[in-house]
């Protein structure tokens, strides 16, 4: 476990050896059960998610409708918004299977700045770098038809695209299941029988 995580920080900066065994002994490392809700609509966390393994995603509850917003897998960080406002939080997150995280808090980050100052600039750079991807991200699914946002998923996140339930990923590409199911039939009729043609078939 704690070598995708040291893995994800050695692209920023070197671990010592020490540095790693003061991460190791902080303990952080948790597993959750398929379906465990890690932030409610209206409850405040102060915590921040490393995912080691597996997949966790944010939707909201519009009318009695879950509406997906985001997913995270192997290798990613995400900080809910009420970890950072104080405030409640408007939307849920949950875990889509079984899942390992690295979780800080407050206090944790306190702990490992106060022996090891250069990680504060670290969480900096990465809580930076992750802003401006995420406006990308948002301003790319902003101008993209859900048949963009499909094909996009098929290129740059194929191994989501098997392993999240259809009507999730259907919520996120903003359309319906129905919808999502018609429009791969499309697509595998438009691609014939080349290379996206067998990932199409695949995500059935």
């Amino acid at each position: 476990m704690e070598r995708i995580l040291f893995d994800y920080i050695e692209k920023y900066i070197t671990l010592s050896e020490e540095e790693k065994q003061a991460i190791i002994d902080l303990s952080v490392f948790k597993r959750f059960e398929q379906d465990a809700i890690l932030l409610r609509e209206g409850q405040v966390l102060n915590e921040g998610f490393f995912v080691v393994k597996g997949c966790i995603r944010c939707y909201y509850m519009i009318d009695g409708e879950e509406k997906t917003t985001a997913f995270y897998t192997e290798g990613e960080i995400f900080a809910p918004l009420c970890s950072v406002t104080g405030e409640p939080s408007e939307y849920f997150v949950a875990c889509v299977e079984e899942t390992i995280l690295a979780v800080s808090t407050p206090e944790i980050e306190q702990i490992s700045f106060e022996k090891f100052p250069r990680f504060e600039s670290l969480c900096r750079m990465i809580s930076e770098e992750k802003v401006a991807r995420n406006q990308a991200t948002f301003d790319e699914f902003k101008t993209s038809s859900p048949e963009q946002r499909y094909l996009t998923l098929l290129e740059t996140r194929y191994d989501l695209v098997q392993r999240v339930p259809q009507y999730q990923l259907a919520s996120f590409l903003g359309i319906t299941p129905q919808s999502l199911s018609r429009m791969r039939g499309r697509l595998q009729k438009k691609s014939g029988d080349g290379p996206e043609t067998n990932k199409l078939y695949a995500t059935l």
